[in-house]
This record gives C-alpha cells, structure tokens and sequence, in this order.
C-alpha cells in the first residue's frame, strides 16, 4: 500500500512512472527509507511528496482500484485480460489460444 501511494504521489510531480520503475527494482527492499530514497533520486520536492502521500484521495484511488481488481478476479499481479477473459495459461500458446477465440467471437 505504502509504496502504491507513493508511487502516486510521485504522479503529482510527473514522475510516476520513473519512480514505479525504481519501485519494482527495488522490490525486495521496500520500506519506508528506501521509499524516500527513490523520491530523493527523482529529486521529487520532497515536502510535496510527503503532502501528498497524506492525501486521503491517494487511498481512495488506491482502494477503489483493489475493489475493482477483486470483483473482476484479479488474485495477484500480473493478472491479464484478453477481451474480457481472465488469461490461465500465460504461455505463447495461451496467449494464441485465448486471441484466436475472442477474433472468432461476433461482434455485437
């Protein structure tokens, strides 16, 4: 949660994605200190980072976004999708399958 919330208060200062980026790098060592240290090697100004990761719409976003991910059937990441249908089999040969069918399907 901690590192979703920053990587959207990052956004406000155009650095999403560079910081999401350093985020999954990172991955093994999140805390809140190496949180901070990727802001500070975005050179984010760092009282508006910390302004805006209080930003209770921040959490919102965030939860609005997990509620939806739950609904749909979204266990973990990644999750993929292929016109509406959950992709099982993430092998080359899922993803064929899985396009192949949807291209047969009518259009409405």
């Amino acid at each position: 949660m901690q590192a979703a919330i920053a990587a959207l208060a990052a956004e406000k200062q155009g650095k999403f994605w560079e910081f999401h980026d350093l985020l999954f790098k990172n991955y093994n060592h999140l805390n809140e200190e190496k949180i901070k240290e990727i802001a500070q090697q975005l050179n984010l100004d760092m009282k508006k980072f910390e302004k805006d990761r209080k930003d209770p719409e921040i959490r919102v976003m965030i939860n609005k976004d997990l509620a939806e991910g739950n609904r749909v059937g979204v266990r973990g990441t990644p999750t993929i999708f292929i016109n509406g249908r959950l992709l099982r089999n993430r092998s080359m040969a899922g993803f064929q399958e899985l396009i192949e069918k949807a291209l047969k399907k009518p259009v409405h």
